[in-house]
């Protein structure tokens, strides 16, 4: 068996591998389905079997609203906001490239907030880290940095994103550190299911068409990226500074374009290649 260094040692390598999957499951579902109905079949997917799973094994459920509302709350901003934001600028023809380096300044601007939110200190080092990490995400992603067929919606989907991600990992960090990584993340899975049915509902067709292809992302974003990735990155903010942890978002457009190099043909050129080199560069020095 793995020991809990080993398994501290390996959760940010695995974390980054399974997220980086995020846009290549959403190019391959999205062709076929709306985003917020997308999102809500998978959130209902994702819950009911964390539900199950929760109860099978007794696990603790919230002791009081209070305890409740911060998981929910928290819940809404990584997955409803987050997810939602990048489904949606997507879905509005904003590149991928755009949409990495917009998320891009998260850790940037998390180790900004987490002074004043959490209490945590940058060194010089750190922050000479956080700039390298950032420039290096530029870098892996300038070629695919087109507006394109990008709307001022898409644009303030992506920006979105960025506030999900980042004000949802502090408040995860701060109120909801004890979380049951089964309970919790049902309650916080069932909740952005409401929201995104509320968002089909309003705004989309609702049609899905049942592919092969749309099958597969269905199954791998639910179990891969909202219950193994999450539940990591969770498992992280628990035990480290919130602005380490998350400079490793630095590395998932580098794995990405690694991804979409071997899966797709796309282009890796020496540009690409530096970037990725200095984002890990980044990633070390802030985690030194």
């Amino acid at each position: 068996m793995i020991s809990k260094s080993g398994f501290i040692a390996a959760a940010p390598v695995l974390f980054v591998l399974l997220w980086s999957t995020g846009f290549i499951g959403t190019k391959y579902g999205m062709p076929y389905v709306e985003p917020f109905t997308f999102l809500a079949v998978r959130f209902a997917i994702t819950a009911a079997a964390l539900t199950i799973l929760a109860v099978a094994m007794r696990a603790p459920w919230p002791a009081t609203w209070r305890e409740g509302g911060h998981i929910i709350i928290a819940g809404l901003l990584l997955h409803g906001v987050y997810v939602g934001g990048v489904f949606s600028a997507v879905s509005e023809g904003v590149s991928t490239g755009v949409i990495a380096l917009i998320a891009g300044l998260q850790p940037l601007l998390t180790a900004g907030l987490a002074g004043r939110l959490l209490g945590e200190k940058i060194s010089a080092v750190g922050w000479i880290g956080l700039m390298a990490g950032f420039v290096g995400v530029g870098m892996v992603v300038w070629e695919r940095l087109s507006i394109g067929s990008a709307t001022i919606t898409g644009m303030m989907f992506a920006v979105m994103c960025l506030i999900g991600i980042t004000f949802g990992a502090l408040y995860q960090k701060k109120f909801c550190a004890t979380l049951d990584l089964r309970s919790g993340n049902a309650i916080q899975l069932a909740a952005s299911a409401i929201l995104g049915t509320i968002a089909a509902v309003v705004f989309e067709t609702r049609e899905i068409q049942w592919t092969g292809e749309f099958i597969f992302a269905l199954i791998w974003l639910s179990l891969m990226l909202s219950i193994m990735a999450i539940s990591l990155l969770y498992y992280m903010l628990r035990i480290g500074q919130a602005s380490r942890v998350t400079s490793i978002f630095y590395l998932t457009p580098a794995v990405t374009s690694v991804m979409g190099f071997m899966i797709f043909g796309e282009a890796l050129g020496a540009l690409a290649i530096g970037g990725i080199v200095l984002a890990g560069a980044g990633v070390a020095l802030i985690n030194r």
